[in-house]
């Protein structure tokens, strides 16, 4: 796998359950019942913590991605993204969740969410499996599954180079 190695286990399998779990719960106690869902996840690496999520989530709802990518092959953010896939999904008074793996540098959302915004949703939320805390984000993600430490992280569909994703734990190279 491109000659590196984890380092260790970070977040375990029945503790990424648990806390995808209870975020579900959270989701679905936030919103009025009957109200549908429009959750946009951010591809590629939201893919697995995106399905567990909308399992546990207890409203009807819609699922879309968005591809957008701002670091390739590197372990740092090359600063600029690149939109692959934008859907012309309704956005326009619909309650939108964001779905994102990670927040490291926020040069994603800090481009996506004005975007989504311009489209006029009822309510725009976000979700995210890791929150670095490296930066202030506005809006902060409203659901945070983890603070994560300060190490390249791999696993549960984070990837390096493509390589790791699979992994049903977070670990660190």
């Amino acid at each position: 796998m491109g000659g590196r190695r984890l380092r260790r286990v970070v977040f375990d399998e029945a503790r990424l359950a648990a806390r995808v779990s209870q975020i579900g719960r959270e989701i679905s106690e936030h919103y009025p019942a009957g109200e549908k869902l429009l959750v946009l996840g951010l591809l590629k690496g939201s893919f697995i913590f995106l399905a567990d999520l909308v399992r546990r989530i207890h409203l009807p709802l819609q699922v879309d991605f968005l591809v957008a990518s701002s670091y390739g092959d590197r372990v740092t953010s090359s600063g600029t993204v690149d939109f692959l896939y934008d859907p012309d999904v309704q956005v326009t008074d619909r309650h939108v969740i964001v779905v994102e793996d990670i927040v490291d540098s926020g040069t994603t959302l800090k481009e996506l969410l004005p975007r989504l915004e311009r489209r006029r949703p009822k309510s725009l939320e976000v979700c995210v499996l890791l929150h670095k805390r490296l930066i202030q984000l506005d809006p902060e993600p409203r659901w945070v599954g983890f603070e994560a430490p300060g190490e390249f992280l791999v696993g549960y569909g984070l990837d390096h180079a493509e390589d790791f994703r699979h992994l049903p734990f977070i670990g660190s190279l």
